[in-house]
């Protein structure tokens, strides 16, 4: 899968450029080295918490990790808000229905419900097209950017 590849690319690429090792990493962010690992062999991606992680302690865009964008815009982002809070902004600010959001991205009403209702979160393939869907980044869908 390209998604795997690229945060394995972009993480072996910024970790070079840090110098720093997977069990470094690994205790900077709290997580174990086979969770940092497992995203280096392309067998794993983050959640949106470690995704953010990663980010933050890159200075760099979730868009820039996942290879949706080859910008590497170092700067520090906004602390992101409940993702719940985050999708009622969203629809409200884009006019759009959870219907609509569905049809279009092919998630179902059900699962964006469960969002809406702060149940879950959606995995880093919703939120890519949660990002196309409304034409902006993946920071901006995170709340990371304004």
């Amino acid at each position: 899968m390209q998604l795997l590849s690229n945060v394995a690319e972009r993480l072996k690429d910024l970790m070079s450029e840090a110098d720093i090792k997977t069990p470094k990493l690994a205790e900077e962010l709290g997580t174990e080295q086979s969770v940092i690992s497992k995203f280096l062999r392309a067998e794993r991606l983050p959640s949106i918490n470690t995704l953010v992680l990663l980010a933050d302690y890159f200075h760099c865009t979730t868009d820039y990790l996942l290879g949706e964008s080859d910008i590497l815009d170092e700067r520090i982002y906004k602390p992101r808000p409940p993702f719940h809070e985050r999708l009622c902004f969203l629809l409200d600010h884009f006019h759009t229905t959870k219907y609509a959001l569905s049809k279009k991205t092919n998630i179902s009403e059900e699962t964006i419900s469960r969002w809406q209702k702060g149940i879950y979160e959606p995995n880093i393939e919703s939120l890519i097209r949660l990002a196309k869907y409304f034409a902006c980044s993946v920071d901006y869908i995170l709340g990371r950017e304004s």
